[in-house]
């Protein structure tokens, strides 16, 4: 008896994910315990008192140091930020730190007035704290790849759709290896030859199914005996996941890569409750008509020192305008600061590119900073955009998109935004790949809206502006 089988996971948190969450909070409350020991250390050290946990000098301190780490992505302790590991970007955020803390007291004039203000006390706790949080990165580094090693994970069936799922999955080596279970007539040549990829046959589920996995993923559509689901249930039962393609790069990457995604899934998924939910879309609006406003009131001073800056560089209007693609496919004006020279454009529209010779000196740094967005502030007052939402293509490009990239046109089922996901975890977009790639992000905010997720990408912004990854 043949069946089909469509495995769609519709919890968020699944055990990868997690394991990364924990390490990082496992990392946030290993920093505080450290600031706090280094604290204590120094004050016994030179003054020998012990530290006064009701002094707000000290929160404010573990909050600095905190945010410049939290600044420096250092919680990821993986990955490298322009070819600098963790250890690295904590040297170099705590170093920042001491010089802000340094310049704070420097000029307030409070140095000594406190006991955690004394000389000796505060830098030489940063100091030894640099090495507490060093080291401890360089652990969690190890530990991350340790698990990398033995995680395995289980891929039935050998589609399109699961070769380049697992093509994309072997490009991350932190990720563990695979083993692919296809019927005979599979291709699976694409995925290569590798020590991290074995293809067998799937009448082989019974003896591999015994074996311990970190997830299964079901290709989708599958056909799959009736013995061959008991043995997916008995798997799940004892506590391993069972993904669809879409749910497992929801799970790993944060992503929903259009090229994956399938008409069914989309219709019995969880998830679109920004579309579907008129309180959280009324909620939302309410929120980017407050926020919206009181970043007009408190960035007014910038503005107007951006304004002056543009007209001393380069002739031309301060203002820049441009027909975008908005909700519903609807087309709007959006605003921008100018960035770029008078008649930029005379040979046509163009990507943005890198070194792009069309952009001012001024307008190099706008970009950088992101600063010429500012102005779209008028547009979420006006209720064309949203603080937070996918970014706004113009048309001339979307034609041409909604022709190659499947499911492109649902970017549009919510109000664009002035950052969103696709910005924080892809900030460039300067092609038609770039352009899948940021799809992906923005179909999985989509799907994935909350608060929360909006709260992350406000910190992550921050953090983008700060590092200077505009463009």
């Amino acid at each position: 008896m043949q069946m089909t089988i469509n495995l769609a996971v519709g919890k968020k948190a699944k055990k990868l994910y997690q394991t990364d969450n924990i390490l990082c909070i496992l990392l946030l409350l290993g920093d505080i315990v450290g600031l706090l020991l280094s604290l204590s250390l120094s004050l016994w050290l030179r003054l020998e008192q012990n530290l006064n946990s009701f002094d707000p000098l000290i929160y404010l301190f573990v909050f600095l140091v905190l945010a410049g780490l939290y600044l420096g992505d250092t919680y990821h302790p993986d990955t490298q930020i322009a070819g600098l590991r963790a250890p690295s970007r904590v040297l170099i955020s705590n170093v920042v730190v001491a010089s802000v803390i340094a310049a704070l007291i420097y000029f307030s004039g409070v140095w000594g007035k406190d006991i955690v203000l004394k000389r000796g006390i505060l830098l030489p706790s940063l100091g030894i704290f640099t090495i507490w949080a060093m080291v401890s990165r360089l652990w969690a580094a190890k530990w991350v790849r340790s698990q990398a090693q033995h995680s395995r994970w289980l891929i039935l069936g050998a589609d399109k759709k699961a070769i380049l799922f697992g093509k994309t999955f072997l490009k991350h080596s932190s990720l563990g290896r695979l083993v692919v279970l296809a019927t005979p007539e599979a291709n699976t040549s694409e995925l290569g030859e590798s020590n991290r990829v074995y293809v067998g046959s799937l009448n082989d589920l019974p003896q591999w199914s015994q074996q311990s996995w970190s997830g299964v993923v079901v290709t989708t559509p599958t056909e799959l005996s009736s013995a061959e689901i008991q043995q997916l249930m008995q798997l799940r039962l004892s506590g391993v996941s069972i993904y669809g393609i879409p749910d497992i790069c929801e799970t790993l990457w944060q992503k929903l890569p259009s090229f994956l995604l399938q008409d069914n899934w989309l219709a019995f998924g969880a998830g679109f409750n920004l579309t579907a939910d008129s309180i959280n879309q009324k909620l939302k609006r309410l929120l980017d008509i407050i926020l919206a406003w009181l970043l007009f009131q408190f960035l007014f001073p910038l503005i107007l020192l951006v304004v002056l800056a543009i007209k001393l560089d380069s002739p031309g209007p301060v203002f820049y305008t441009q027909m975008r693609t908005g909700l519903e496919g609807k087309p709007f004006k959006v605003y921008k600061f100018r960035s770029m020279y008078q008649d930029a454009e005379k040979r046509g529209v163009q990507w943005a590119k890198e070194r792009d010779p069309r952009i001012t000196r001024v307008g190099r740094w706008l970009r950088l900073t992101r600063i010429d967005e500012l102005p779209q502030i008028l547009n979420v007052l006006w209720g064309e955009m949203s603080l937070i939402g996918p970014r706004p293509e113009r048309p001339e490009f979307d034609i041409k998109l909604q022709q190659e990239i499947p499911y492109y046109d649902l970017r549009y089922v919510v109000k664009p935004g002035i950052t969103g996901w696709a910005q924080v975890m892809y900030p460039y977009g300067a092609s038609v790949e770039d352009a899948y790639e940021k799809l992906a992000y923005d179909l999985y905010y989509i799907k994935n809206y909350s608060l929360a997720l909006d709260l992350a990408i406000v910190f992550k912004t921050i953090r983008v502006v700060l590092l200077g990854k505009g463009r």
